[in-house]
């Protein structure tokens, strides 16, 4: 059976994870651990875990549909609290946060919720060690945290970033991508979800150590610290930190509806340009628009993505 192992972090990963559940293969996401807004953010503080947000989502994508509907969306729930100080914690990121403080670390944790929910595959955090994300701007500013990375002014440009203090790659997931037959890097927050990954000591080794093929989907639109960027930059600013090439990049030229432009241009993020060309570059009509909390947001088309990666696999 084919191994695959994705890397990332935020809805990118998840989104990607449920077109490629439904194949016969060997499947792992390999998750970033340097959130600190929300949710996890607050876990993170009150309790000292690791992050568990996108590990949750991770583990909800590749839970089995038919037998574990019900407990997936026990793992999504969101309490809601009227008070400014109230809860608001999703319920998978309490059992995270439960599970990691009674056997010692968030990987044994993901590893029994992944039980929990029957998920087809393996979650697996980057690392184990608690670490911050810092960034240098160009103009010389220096910035902690993701959530303040992530939330740049449009004005400033992030010339570096780096992780405080390092933090060592998780044996295992260092393992599934050297066993690997092909790594995709997902689509997301490019300084916030993506490139933390590659700071993980052990990772870029365990990547060049691998035999695999190395994928990129790339991300739909640009968000803070991406301001301008076309497809191209995304590629260069991952292969900076990566230090190789990327083998594949898979690109959206499907242009969205009018009124889901404004709704991203409202957001000071604009669609990314595919100015990438060649037998490596696949470009295909990958976006749907849909309905969430009563706003319009485009994502990538799960299936479509998947049949490219898996027509990768076979090449």
């Amino acid at each position: 059976m084919k191994k695959i192992v994705t890397i990332g972090g935020g809805t990118g990963q998840y989104t990607l994870l449920k077109g490629l559940k439904n194949y016969d293969i060997d499947l792992t996401a390999i998750v970033n651990i340097v959130d600190s807004g929300g949710s996890s953010g607050r876990l993170r503080m009150d309790f000292g875990v690791l992050p568990p947000g996108d590990i949750r989502n991770c583990l909800i994508a590749l839970s089995d549909d038919a037998k574990m509907k019900e407990l997936a969306d026990l793992f999504a729930y969101r309490f809601k609290s009227s008070s400014d100080n109230g809860l608001n914690h999703n319920l998978g990121n309490l059992i995270l946060t439960a599970l990691s403080s009674k056997y010692g670390d968030m990987g044994q944790a993901t590893k029994i919720a992944g039980d929990l929910l029957n998920i087809k595959g393996k979650v697996l955090p980057v690392s184990i060690d608690p670490s911050h994300l810092i960034a240098e701007t160009e103009s010389g500013k220096v910035i902690e945290g993701e959530e303040s990375i992530t939330c740049l002014n449009k004005e400033e440009k992030i010339k570096k970033i780096w992780l405080k203090p390092e933090a060592f790659a998780y044996k295992d997931a260092a393992n599934e991508i050297r066993n690997a037959d092909l790594i995709v890097i997902c689509s997301g927050e490019i300084h916030g979800s993506i490139i933390p990954n590659f700071l993980v000591k052990g990772i870029n080794e365990a990547i060049k150590e691998s035999k695999g093929k190395l994928v990129y989907v790339c991300n739909l639109v640009t968000k803070q610290g991406s301001y301008g960027f076309k497809a191209s930059d995304f590629v260069n600013e991952i292969q900076r930190y990566l230090e190789r090439k990327i083998d594949y990049v898979i690109c959206n030229i499907k242009k969205p509806a009018q009124k889901v432009v404004d709704k991203y241009k409202a957001e000071e993020s604009f669609f990314v340009e595919p100015d990438l060309d060649g037998e490596t570059i696949l470009k295909e009509d990958l976006l749907i628009e849909k309905e969430s909390d009563e706003k319009i947001i485009a994502r990538h088309n799960p299936e479509k993505v998947a049949k490219l990666i898996l027509g990768i696999l076979e090449k």
